[in-house]
């Protein structure tokens, strides 16, 4: 006989099953946001919804950079002193066996196959290769000085190396795992990312104070884009971090001791605001759908908080000592 429409066991026959797995469980996983504490040797979690802390994991030593694994149960940290890579299991907040990485990894990228890390080892001016499962480095490519930001190409067959004493961005064939240019940009670069459909790198320099766009193909730089800050001193505007929308419309760049960050058109590479945050900004990330973009503040000892769509910052939270990492979980 037909069921009322009150009876919730046949509401929930009717409903696929995804639907009665949300209904049942609440929302979905909630976003956290997860933040390396560069002098406190640990890794902050928070809430995304409320930047309440939930927990403070120690890891190793001076971690710095940080990635997702590719199905986002493990957080990959470049645990610099140590010399190694450090896994922290996000389902236990424990730390597995760590990976080697290479002298004084300070920064790293995972491979869009999600099986190989490519990291900067900053002591020995190398990029080395780390075949996650196997557990063991299986390249090395001799780069400039000081080697620290890496970026992947969407496709995973380019990447790119900014070595900060050479002053150089140095594009990496990864078939062959050699060099095939080296693209000479402002004092000390700091980062390399690729946009989302991969017709262009952003590298920042942090003493030249400046973004230098890249085209890939013919290595050449097409755009350089200068920051200003009224009030500022200019040697305090310093360009690291860089995050761009998936849709290539807006482009956020750390301003370090300025405390800015600054909002660019990335259609036509001009700046349309700064947004003040915490100090010395190092680093940033945007959550899943790109509605927030959070910061870290090395100096202050916190993160912000940034509204995308309304180019507001909505609010900074203290986390650890000298925050330098940052990367959401879904």
């Amino acid at each position: 006989m037909p069921f009322p429409l009150t009876d919730a066991a046949a509401w929930c026959r009717l409903l696929p099953f995804a639907v009665i797995a949300a209904l049942a469980c609440g929302a979905a996983r909630a976003e956290t946001v997860l933040v390396s504490n560069e002098k406190g040797n640990s890794i902050s979690v928070l809430d995304a919804a409320s930047l309440k802390l939930i927990r403070t994991v120690p890891v190793g030593q001076r971690p710095r950079g940080i990635v997702l694994s590719r199905d986002q149960h493990t957080l990959y940290i470049c645990a610099s002193d140590d010399d190694e890579i450090d896994q922290l299991d996000l389902d236990t907040y424990e730390l597995k066996q760590p990976l080697p990485s290479g002298a004084d990894p300070e920064n790293f990228a995972l491979h869009p196959d999600g099986k190989h890390l490519y990291i900067a080892n900053e002591d020995n001016s190398l990029v080395s290769i780390v075949d996650i499962e196997q557990r063991r480095v299986v390249g090395e490519v001799a780069v400039g000085i000081e080697p620290e930001g890496i970026g992947i190409s969407p496709d995973g067959r380019w990447i790119v190396n900014t070595s900060e004493t050479t002053n150089m961005a140095h594009f990496i064939d990864n078939d062959t795992r050699k060099v095939v240019a080296n693209v000479l940009v402002d004092s000390r670069p700091r980062r390399a990312v690729w946009t989302a459909d991969g017709k262009e790198v952003w590298v920042s320099s942090e003493i030249g104070g400046s973004v230098s766009v890249i085209d890939p193909e013919t290595h050449a730089i097409t755009h350089k884009i200068k920051f200003e800050v009224a009030g500022v001193p200019k040697e305090a505007v310093q360009a690291v971090g860089i995050a761009i929308t998936r849709d290539r419309k807006l482009a956020f760049v750390a301003l370090g001791p300025a405390n800015r960050v600054a909002v660019v058109d990335a259609a036509n590479y001009e700046v349309k605001k700064y947004l003040l945050v915490g100090q010395r900004v190092w680093n940033l990330a945007f959550n899943h759908d790109e509605s927030r973009l959070y910061t870290t503040n090395g100096v202050s000892n916190d993160i912000s908080e940034i509204d995308v769509p309304d180019l507001r910052v909505l609010q900074s939270v203290p986390v650890g000592a000298e925050p330098w990492g940052v990367v959401v979980r879904p």
